[in-house]
């Protein structure tokens, strides 16, 4: 991070209600150059088919272009060509919007300027899309605050098109509550207004914003800022009879309550504040359930099954350790699941005729991301249904390739010698704080 960008970042936090007038001129020749080598390599290209390694090429014939458009309020963003994403086990698909890489290299550096302003007044409970924030936080709060406090109901849910539901002046209202630069409002309107190219037709964006640009994301979550965190914090935990837990990542959320009239009341309160800002509930993904360790009582008592919910990927589950003590345990998300074992066999059908060194170095590529979000305390049995899939679609896989047909077990084995498949592991144990999280996180 520059001096200039920390310097932002202090007197944010040190004025809380300080509007910034004049941010343009942070977003700088080099600081663009430094978000778009920042990009992966293989990213999806725009309208304009550009590349990264293109854009890179050409960095010094485009830039001036760019900046000067900024500054004097000339640039026009491209419109976005929308790709559609298959939802976890599903049919339906949903709209991602790919901006053009030199479109998206400019948003990252306005979205990091603004970030240094927005990043000292988010809460605590926002984990989603924030530089040192991420799900592993979310979940290992949750645990805590389930185990420690005394919460028994759960209301886990989803909002319904929320990126294609945002309304362009409230998220305008939102932006200049602390950025009061002309230059860098003209900017995001001008991004929010874009557009979409799909199949060569441009449609107009007059509602919402495209899912995958980097400057959405700072939407979002400034949105449900003011939306939900402020009135979450301010004006719904001083009203309620008991304890509150609550936490969002990007869209989804969930609040945990110590009494079912409370929980009740909030549920009721929040469809009209949604209203207020043109914002629905998911129902499917929507419920209130007794959860924790005086539901798992009280249903084993009655002879019941604790209800279970889903949450960033998982399902969490009432639990025990083997002395007794209550736990939340936590599972793969079937849906998630079923969709990494559809994703890792394509993996392998297009890259079987590879050599097998480079084979099992995309296979452990890929197991290791796996591992390294699902490889959470109480999962083990998720993360080695993954391992087991993995170990058999591969023999499968080298079997179809084989000129003397089948690869039987004995030598698939002497090939599993020379080059191992990556084993299940845990990278959050029960008792490890997730990087970014005070030792009395809770």
């Amino acid at each position: 991070m520059s001096t200039n960008l920390e310097r932002i970042a202090v007197k944010a936090r040190l004025e809380p209600k300080l509007k910034f007038t004049s941010l343009a001129h942070h977003v700088t020749e080099e600081e663009i150059w430094r978000n778009l080598c920042a990009m992966p390599q293989n990213t999806a290209s725009g309208i304009d088919g550009q590349d990264r390694e293109s854009a890179k090429s050409t960095f010094s014939e485009w830039k001036d272009s760019v900046l000067s458009g900024l500054f004097r309020g000339g640039y026009q963003p491209p419109p976005v060509r929308r790709v559609y994403i298959p939802k976890p086990g599903k049919t339906e698909t949903r709209p991602i919007g790919i901006p053009t890489v030199i479109d998206r290299a400019l948003q990252r550096s306005v979205a990091n300027v603004l970030n240094q302003i927005y990043e000292q007044d988010f809460l605590d409970c926002s984990y989603g899309g924030r530089p040192g924030r991420s799900a592993h936080q979310a979940i290992y709060k949750f645990r805590e605050a389930m185990s420690k406090r005394r919460l028994q109901y759960v209301f886990e849910a989803d909002l319904k098109n929320f990126f294609g539901s945002l309304d362009h002046k409230w998220v305008l209202n939102f932006i200049q509550h602390r950025a009061g630069d002309p230059r860098i409002i003209r900017l995001v309107h001008k991004w929010l207004k874009a557009g979409v190219m799909e199949e060569g037709k441009l449609e107009p964006s007059l509602i919402g914003t495209p899912q995958g640009g980097p400057i959405s994301v700072l939407i979002s979550n400034l949105f449900l800022h003011y939306v939900l965190d402020l009135w979450v914090e301010k004006v719904v935990r001083p009203r309620m009879r008991g304890d509150v837990f609550y936490a969002r990542y990007l869209d989804d959320f969930i609040l945990c309550f110590q009494y079912k009239a409370d929980a009740l009341a909030f549920e009721k309160a929040l469809t009209g504040r949604l209203g207020k800002f043109s914002l629905t509930l998911e129902a499917s993904k929507t419920k209130l359930i007794q959860f924790g360790r005086f539901a798992r009582r009280d249903d084993k008592i009655r002879g019941k099954k604790t209800e279970t919910f889903s949450f960033l990927g998982f399902t969490f589950v009432c639990s025990t350790f083997l002395g007794g003590k209550f736990r939340v345990g936590a599972r793969t998300e079937k849906n998630r699941l079923k969709r990494g074992m559809t994703r890792f066999k394509m993996l392998m059908q297009y890259n079987r005729h590879r050599p097998l060194k480079e084979q099992i170095t995309l296979i452990n590529a890929f197991l290791r991301g796996h591992y390294n979000y699902y490889g959470i305390a109480g999962n083990s049995a998720g993360i080695n249904r993954m391992y087991r899939f993995a170990f058999k679609t591969w023999q499968r896989v080298l079997s179809t390739r084989s000129q003397s047909g089948l690869v039987t077990f004995e030598k698939y084995v002497t090939i599993i010698k020379k080059h191992p498949i990556l084993r299940p592991r845990i990278v959050l144990s029960w008792t490890t704080i997730p990087p970014g999280l005070p030792q009395n996180s809770v």
